[in-house]
């Protein structure tokens, strides 16, 4: 009779097994990370947390949180042409009065954060410092997603390829949401057409929101570059920001004549930047200005190539080193 008893268990347990086998590895929405933590399979826990975070990005289910415990670098110390994070699906990263952390990028080749994710997925960043080291690519690359949020972070350093740049959306195709707050991104750049922050893409559109963003002491401050079809658009709105010290223009909108770009800049100030401290370049591009101050740029205000640039009145573009520009209209405020 123990003998059945026993057999029976057995045969249960080996049932069970392909079962357990074929489960999905990634079943936890909350996972950690720390400097003294180990990255295997099953890390994540409070007690066993994570080393970097690509091995909790890979543990945690789709749409979970990753926190940080201890300060440190969270990138892939072995693997430096690649060091930091791959993120393919919806992931919020968030660090929190624990000190210093995030990515530490060494290569040319290397981008912080790369996300390349489903057209419905959603990714949050925030607290962290990405850090170039002035040869990293990119900070943050993002291809394929629905939204990205960065808020509270540091992004500085990006210097190393041939356009190195703080912040890149890349969309070829679908729509990509931009949400920046609360962010100071400095240093970033080596070519004329590199910098802080490029909303750029051959297909597709791009809505972005920077509300209170520093760019500063990159090339260019804000590249935003569409060079898609008539149906592709960008809208993007910069609000109670500076934008200063960049060595080209301190904002660029630029389109090809076909696609459409709309830049509304509101209560936001354009300083001593080497370029345009608003450029508007191409048929189809606007930039929309109000409440805000242009001043010690080597031109206040630029329209090339059918650009337009049109003030609510409420602006202040003086003191420039070289033209202060016009405005191609300016509405009336109601």
């Amino acid at each position: 009779m123990a003998t059945f008893a026993r057999s029976a268990v057995v045969t249960v347990v080996l049932s069970i097994l392909p079962l357990l086998a074929g489960a999905p590895a990634c079943a936890f929405t909350k996972l950690w990370v720390a400097k003294s933590g180990v990255d295997s399979p099953s890390c994540g826990a409070v007690a066993s947390p994570c080393a970097t975070f690509q091995r909790a990005h890979d543990n945690i289910s789709a749409g979970g949180e990753i926190g940080v415990l201890t300060p440190g670098d969270y990138g892939v110390p072995t693997n430096p042409v690649t060091a930091g994070i791959f993120i393919s699906k919806s992931v919020s990263i968030t660090s929190d009065t624990v000190g210093e952390a995030g990515i530490l990028n060494t290569s040319a080749l290397s981008v912080a954060v790369n996300i390349d994710a489903a057209a419905s997925d959603v990714v949050g960043l925030r607290g962290l410092v990405l850090d170039g080291l002035g040869a990293g690519a990119k900070g943050i690359q993002a291809s394929h997603l629905s939204a990205l949020h960065v808020q509270n972070c540091v992004i500085r350093n990006f210097e190393g390829s041939s356009s190195p740049y703080g912040i890149a959306t890349l969309s070829t195709s679908g729509r990509i949401a931009l949400f920046v707050s609360d962010t100071l991104i400095y240093n970033n750049g080596s070519a004329s057409n590199s910098g802080g922050i490029l909303l750029g893409a051959m297909g597709g559109s791009i809505s972005a929101v920077l509300d209170r963003v520093r760019l500063e002491n990159n090339v260019i401050g804000l590249n935003v570059l569409n060079l898609g079809a008539a149906t592709d658009n960008f809208r993007v709105t910069v609000r109670d920001t500076t934008i200063s010290g960049n060595a080209g223009d301190g904002i660029v909108a630029s389109t090809n004549g076909v696609s459409s770009t709309v830049v509304l800049v509101e209560r936001s100030a354009a300083v001593n930047n080497t370029g345009s401290g608003l450029h508007a370049d191409g048929a189809h591009s606007l930039i929309l200005l109000g409440d805000s101050i242009i001043t010690n740029n080597s031109t206040g205000v630029s329209r090339t190539n059918g650009g337009q640039l049109i003030s609510y009145g409420d602006n202040r573009n003086h003191n420039n080193v070289g033209d202060e520009g016009t405005a191609s209209a300016t509405f009336s405020l109601f």
